[in-house]
């Protein structure tokens, strides 16, 4: 007899031809913009079997910058590659604690520890916010590892609808009715990563505070990218608005790790009591030594986000005036829903067919039936990529 749940395992493993996935490996030209797939002969000319890069998450274009790389090349001069040790051990190097610092006055709150990944960050924060005993209401797009950090807490999951505050609302008054003396968690982003939209933080905040709840908010995508001087969104809001904020330097910051940020006592909590922070190596130097320096060119070129906010827009008109559905949000993702797996997979091969990559993203990702492209806009491009897009993306 099968086990339970071995034949869902079996279709996870085995899924249809149009939603199997496959690695593929790319050599990034000098300035970031394009992509060469690494198996690809040395001969010809690289630039014309190379394909412009609108899949990745490097919104400012500093994983290749100069500053970046040298200051990761100084920093394993100093420091070796790896942490060698957990924080609490013997993995804490100056450079961590630079990048707490610098970082906590650049968001305004009292208190950053640095992780590994946005994956453990992210359950870290659940983890501190949340039990068995409490009630969570996450927004129904958020992303993966925020639902494995409440399935891991074991706390009392809700789905509220993408966005919607009224829904949220409902969602906290039947809390109080459900859970007496429980004070609820809200989950949500600040710009989810397939959607490219955002909530109203501002209100949702009044919201949570309203109802005596806490606010978990993920800036990964926004952090370099929206607000004053892409400070992300919860920057705009009133202290103690935000209970725990997270992000990355995976994307913007063009490096790699994560942190959480918060208000001084809560930070302590998670330096005392946070496995995903006491029981791994370090976040390694040459990587928080690269986010560092990135942090600096942002503090030194606040316009950045503004600018790329203003071409992505142009973006969407222009998409909008060719047909397209306009994509929401304001931020630098623009998802173009296509429908079916196998229809998002033709259009990304007329993109590659084209010269451009923007890869389909597909279920479980994203809902059924919303197989889509996800284009990113980055602050440097080649000349002419929108129109060349728009060439290669007829609308029928």
């Amino acid at each position: 007899m099968a086990r339970a749940g071995s034949s869902k395992l079996a279709n996870m493993c085995s899924p249809s031809q149009a939603r199997r996935r496959q690695l593929r490996t790319w050599r990034p030209s000098p300035d970031g913009t394009r992509l060469l797939p690494a198996n690809s002969a040395p001969e010809g000319d690289e630039k014309q079997r190379s394909l412009v890069d609108l899949a990745s998450n490097d919104y400012l274009n500093l994983a290749q910058h100069p500053e970046l790389i040298a200051a990761a090349k100084e920093e394993i001069n100093r420091s070796g590659v790896g942490a060698g040790g957990s924080r609490l051990i013997s993995g804490s190097r100056p450079v961590h604690d630079q990048l707490e610092t610098q970082l906590a006055s650049w968001l305004e709150q009292d208190r950053v520890l640095l992780y590994p990944s946005g994956f453990q960050a992210n359950i870290a924060a659940v983890f501190a916010l949340a039990d068995r005993h409490v009630p969570v209401l996450a927004d129904r797009l958020c992303h993966y590892s925020l639902l494995t950090g409440v399935q891991a807490s074991g706390a009392r999951l809700q789905r509220f609808s993408h966005n919607d505050l009224k829904d949220l609302n409902r969602k906290l008054e039947r809390c109080h009715q459900l859970y007496p003396g429980h004070k609820p968690l809200v989950i949500t982003e600040s710009l989810f990563s397939m959607e490219g939209t955002s909530p109203d933080l501002a209100t949702m905040a009044e919201l949570c505070a309203s109802h005596g709840a806490r606010l978990l908010v993920d800036e990964a995508h926004a952090l370099g990218v929206l607000g004053e001087g892409g400070r992300g969104l919860c920057q705009a809001l009133p202290s103690n608005a935000v209970t725990l904020l997270s992000g990355t330097f995976g994307k913007a910051f063009g490096s790699g790790g994560a942190f959480l940020a918060c208000g001084a006592e809560l930070g302590e909590t998670l330096l005392q009591s946070s496995g995903a922070f006491r029981y791994t190596t370090a976040l390694a130097p040459p990587l928080a030594a690269a986010a560092l320096t990135a942090l600096t060119l942002m503090q030194r070129h606040p316009h950045w986000s503004g600018e790329l906010i203003t071409k992505s827009q142009h973006w969407r008109s222009a998409l909008a005036a060719a047909g397209w559905a306009r994509p929401g949000g304001t931020g630098p993702i623009l998802p173009l829903v296509i429908g079916t797996d196998q229809a998002a997979l033709d259009r990304q091969q007329q993109l590659e067919n084209a010269g451009l990559l923007s890869v389909a993203i597909r279920p479980p990702t994203v809902p059924e039936g919303t197989a889509r492209l996800r284009l990113v806009v980055r602050r440097i491009m080649p000349d002419r990529t929108l129109e060349q897009l728009l060439s290669a993306l007829p609308i029928s």
